[in-house]
């Protein structure tokens, strides 16, 4: 893995936890020369984690629509930002530009990049690992929701399985450097729907 996509909220939050685990991230990040790929802000989470991996000398790409870059929140110490058109311009081009994705706290938009990403997977258009950075039990009820998804047949094991989760950056990024694509037929069926 050369690239990771963080998706991640634009606000610090309430708790230094999340603050720190972005640090976290972004410190293994270094140590595995993975280039990091982010929303392009300089403001909350997504900043935090920019700076730790400018700090330590690694690069970051940073893809921000016009919108929010006009409204001076772009950061402009990066090794590269595009500025683009959409929102959807952004999220296609941080998966082109990504080997893997990762969803740290956040708010909607956060989930709505993290879904948007599970649903290519699933669908089959990548086969790139996308994991949870689940710090203090963040993400408990989402993991919670996505198995009784699959208890009640709205989405298969598999399918569940392609979210990997950890509270820790370390074991997370190995769970994605060692993920296995889901062998065999991809397309939803019916009861997917």
């Amino acid at each position: 893995m050369k690239s990771l996509c963080v998706y991640c909220g634009s606000s610090l939050g309430r708790s230094p936890v999340f603050l720190e685990a972005a640090q976290a991230l972004g410190a293994e990040l270094l140590r595995k020369e993975i280039r990091l790929v982010y929303g392009g802000a300089s403001v909350g989470i997504m900043g935090a984690i920019a700076d730790t991996v400018l700090a330590g000398g690694g690069e970051v790409v940073g893809i921000i629509p016009e919108s929010l870059a006009d409204k001076e929140i772009s950061h402009h110490g990066l090794t590269e930002l595009l500025v683009v058109d959409s929102m959807h311009t952004r999220k296609a081009k941080m998966a082109e530009y990504s080997d893997g994705f990762v969803a740290l706290a956040g708010g909607f938009g956060t989930l709505e990049e993290l879904f948007e990403t599970l649903t290519w997977a699933q669908l089959g258009f990548h086969q790139k690992p996308v994991g949870l950075l689940n710090v203090n039990g963040y993400y408990d009820h989402l993991i919670a929701f996505l198995q009784q998804a699959v208890d009640q047949q709205y989405l298969k094991d598999q399918h569940r399985n392609l979210l990997l989760a950890s509270e820790q950056p370390d074991d997370l990024l190995q769970k994605m450097l060692s993920f296995q694509p889901v062998a065999g037929d991809k397309w939803i069926g019916a009861s997917d729907i």
